[in-house]
């Protein structure tokens, strides 16, 4: 029992960072700048505006396939990506991450629910589990915000005249 205990919280620890080596997930996107969010550098596939929408978008969708075995995922990969590279407004921006970070704590607590077994076969996906699902958002959310991390340092470190808003 210790185990799967201990299991359950590091699951919790990979999906939000802020352990370790890694960054708090939540806490580096608010810490966005305004001011950057649908600028990209030269080279620059993604705006963080892009970034944290594909973020969310792809976490919703795996929380809703590990918990309703009727959900049907959006296109590939126009239903994961947002229309825009910039936020329409910086009402948006704070939308989207509260929306984002309430997903994150609904995995959570799915992640810390003695009840779900973590690596039962899901009813409607024999081929995987909870567990299994959990550790591909957390292994998402990380890659994507490193990307974060580095286009910010990028904006940052470039004169605001070569800042090119999408």
């Amino acid at each position: 029992m210790a185990h799967t205990e201990e299991l359950r919280e590091r699951v919790v620890d990979l999906l939000r960072g802020g352990g370790g080596a890694h960054a708090s997930v939540v806490e580096t996107l608010e810490s966005f700048p305004s001011a950057l969010r649908g600028a990209k550098p030269d080279g620059s596939p993604h705006t963080a505006w892009e970034l944290l929408e594909h973020m969310r978008l792809a976490q919703w969708d795996l929380l809703e396939y590990s918990t309703t075995p009727s959900f049907e995922s959006p296109e590939w990969p126009e239903g994961y990506w947002p229309s825009t590279p910039a936020p329409p407004s910086t009402r948006a921006w704070s939308q989207s991450l509260k929306s984002f970070a309430a997903d994150l704590e609904k995995l959570v607590k799915l992640a810390r629910d003695r009840k779900c077994d973590l690596l039962a076969p899901l009813a409607h996906a024999p081929d995987t589990n909870l567990l299994l699902e959990l550790f591909l958002v957390a292994s998402h959310n990380s890659y994507h915000l490193g990307q974060v991390m580095l286009l910010r340092r990028m904006l940052e470190a470039q004169p605001r005249a070569k800042r090119r808003s999408r």
